[in-house]
Parts: structure tokens; C-alpha cells; sequence
């Protein structure tokens, strides 16, 4: 494991909230408070669907590429590196809550974060992105993916203690990715477009792919378990690529995996609700919801009262708004967001959110008119 030097961080601009909660103290950190998020937070509140004060708004990526301080901060730093520091981690973290005054912060790390710390060969290449050295083949590969130990991620347990002491009345979200989007990863070595060689495994040997991912389902159910255990008040199971299989196919390969996932921070933690997500699933949704989650994450490729249909009452929903919108005329974007918000309210709860990232290139004073305006309806 690579063992970072402390670094000194610059301190951000102060940014004024749009919100009274979370109040940022004069050096630019979180006043504590002896109130516990669920009693007071939206966010929380519209998870496990309860009335809330006003409608939730927090975004995926929030933390990232679109901010200045951010892209200052991490200069000739790499990606897992980040990852590794508790302070660059923390800041991070922190710097979309100071400038937008969004309702959940979202814990910063990478979804192949835990298989490097259990010693894969896997790097986040710039251009191209997480990058496998030995792709797995063959039955004797599981070998070298050992379950997952806190110990394996101390700077991760130190992280959420910062954020959850800084953070206050506003909630953390933990999270990690699934066991579809990891195995992909590893199958395939790199990112992919087609998921040939997944699909063939999957496919062609579906008994070493039931025991791969069988593997990463442990692997993500604790790096949840360690986030919550530190004191993050809710949990998001992210499956990017998920959305390129029928439903027959993540019912038979996939749905068990996330479950168990789910399951294992549903143990430990019941108090805190899961968000399960997946890019282009659509069709998916009412069979990840049988996975064990309180939320669904919904992408922008469905209308947001027909996902919340399919998925039905028990479930409350987080979405949708295609993140292209952010670069169009205010007007239409406004626009958009209202109707976000009022198909939400046909729902029995919903926290407003994109349907995927916020793009490298989005405008954060356009992202801080978004939140303004879900806060106001």
C-alpha cells in the first residue's frame, strides 16, 4: 500500500451557502452540532420517505473536475493517491457543501479504490481511467482478491470521522461500487464499451463467474460497512455499467451479488438507508430494488413517477435531471427542474439529483442555481 506524506492544503475561498445549514465556521469548516442528521436532514428524511422541510438536492460527482478548487488542489496529484490522503480526502469532500450548500456530502474515492488496497495491480490512467495489470482469466485469478478488512483502508475510517465531525447536521454518503461494474473492470482490464470479454465469461462459465463475483460482493458490502462504521448516515451501491445487460441476464448473473452487498451494511447498519444506482437501467429497476435498498437511483432516460412506479411504494427514488441540461439556456433548464421536482412529488419520496455526473466542464454557478431553485419550490 502506498503511504502518503501529510500535505499542507490551501484554504478555500469561503463561498457563501444558499442555505442556513450547515453554517461554515470562520476557518472554513463545519460548525458541530448536537443534533443528529436524522432528526433534521432532508436528504435523510426523504430516503426513508418522510416529510421533509424542503425537497433534497445533491449531486453525483459533485466533488470533482467542474470545481476550480478542486482541480487546484489536486494538481500533480494522482487519482488513488487522492484517495489515500484522510486531508485531501476530507477537504475535497467538503469543497461542493461550502459552495452549493447541497443536502448530502458524498465521501471522495474511486469505485476500484478497495481492489487496490487489497493489492490488484489497477491504476486510474488519465484519458482512459482504471487500468487492470493482470485482467482476470482463469479460476486461479480469484486468488489474488482477498476479502476486504477495515485495516486495509485506515485512511478511509479517518476520513469519515473528519467529515462527520465537520459536517454536522448535513449527512455523508458512503459508497462503493457493485460487483457488475468491478468484475468489468477486472475482466475486461480498462473500461469497455461492448463488455465482450465480461459477457463471455458470464456467459461461457458462469460458475467461475458466480464466484467472482461472489468475491466482490464481499469486498463491496464492507467497504460500505467500513464507511458506515465510521459515520456515514447513508450508503450508495454505484453499478455503472450494469445497464448493458437485459433483466433475464442481471436477474440469472448479477442480482444476487448486489444483494449480498446490500445485505452485509444492511446487517451491521439497518439505521442507514442504501442507494443502489446504475447508468441506463431503466428496464432494471424493479429487480435492483429486490436487491435491498430504501432508494433508487434513476437516470435520466426515464421519466421519474414511471420509475417510481415500476419500483413501487416501498422504495423512495433519487434522480433524474440529464446532466446535457446543465449547459443549456437557464430558461430551459429551470424548466426542467421544476418539473423534476413536481413529478417528485408524485413519488412517496425523492431526492433530486442528475442522472448521472456532473460533467468535468459543467458551470458551478450553474450547478449553485440548480440547488437555489430545488431549495425554493
Amino acid at each position: 500500500m502506498l503511504v502518503s506524506s501529510p500535505v499542507e492544503l490551501p484554504v478555500p475561498s469561503p463561498v457563501p451557502s444558499p442555505v442556513p445549514s450547515p453554517v461554515p465556521s470562520p476557518g472554513g469548516s463545519f460548525a458541530p452540532s448536537d443534533v443528529s442528521p436524522s432528526v433534521t436532514s432532508p436528504f435523510l428524511q426523504a430516503c426513508r420517505r418522510g416529510p421533509a422541510a424542503h425537497v433534497p438536492v445533491w449531486f453525483m460527482r459533485q466533488a470533482g473536475r467542474s470545481l476550480p478548487e478542486y482541480r487546484a488542489l489536486r494538481e500533480g496529484v494522482p487519482m488513488l493517491e487522492s484517495c489515500r490522503r484522510p486531508e485531501l480526502i476530507t477537504e475535497i469532500t467538503l469543497q461542493p457543501v461550502r459552495r452549493y450548500g447541497v443536502d448530502a456530502a458524498i465521501f471522495f474515492s474511486d469505485i476500484v479504490l478497495p481492489l487496490a488496497a487489497i493489492g490488484v495491480g489497477i491504476d486510474i490512467v488519465a484519458g482512459v481511467g482504471p487500468v487492470v495489470a493482470e485482467p482476470v482469466r482463469s479460476r486461479a485469478d480469484l486468488d489474488r482478491l482477498p476479502p476486504l478488512e477495515a485495516s486495509h483502508v485506515p485512511y478511509v475510517t479517518e476520513a469519515v470521522r473528519a467529515l462527520v465531525a465537520e459536517l454536522g447536521e448535513t449527512p455523508l454518503i458512503g459508497f462503493a461500487g457493485a460487483p457488475f461494474t468491478l468484475a468489468s473492470y477486472l475482466v475486461e482490464g480498462g473500461p469497455s464499451r461492448d463488455l465482450t470479454r465480461t459477457k463471455a465469461l458470464m456467459y461461457g462459465d458462469p460458475e467461475l463467474w458466480a464466484e467472482l463475483l461472489d468475491r466482490l460482493a464481499v469486498i463491496s458490502g464492507e467497504f460500505l460497512r467500513v464507511q458506515a462504521a465510521a459515520g456515514a448516515r447513508a450508503v450508495q451501491l454505484f453499478d455503472s455499467w450494469v445497464g448493458a445487460l437485459p433483466a433475464r441476464d442481471y436477474r440469472t448473473y448479477v442480482r444476487s451479488a448486489s444483494a449480498r452487498a446490500l445485505g452485509l451494511v444492511g446487517e451491521s447498519h439497518p439505521d442507514v438507508p442504501r442507494i443502489h444506482f446504475g447508468v441506463g437501467t431503466g428496464e432494471l429497476l424493479c429487480d435492483m430494488a429486490s436487491a435491498g435498498t430504501e432508494v433508487i437511483g434513476v437516470d435520466f432516460r426515464i421519466p421519474l413517477d414511471e420509475a417510481s412506479r415500476r419500483v413501487g411504494p416501498d422504495h423512495a427514488v433519487q434522480g433524474n435531471l440529464d446532466p446535457a441540461l446543465l449547459f443549456a439556456p437557464w430558461p430551459v433548464l429551470a424548466e426542467r427542474v421544476r418539473e423534476t421536482v413536481e413529478a417528485g412529488r408524485r413519488t412517496p419520496g425523492h431526492i433530486v439529483n442528475l442522472g448521472h455526473g456532473v460533467p468535468p466542464a459543467a458551470d458551478p454557478d450553474v450547478l449553485a442555481r440548480v440547488v437555489d431553485l430545488v431549495h425554493s419550490l
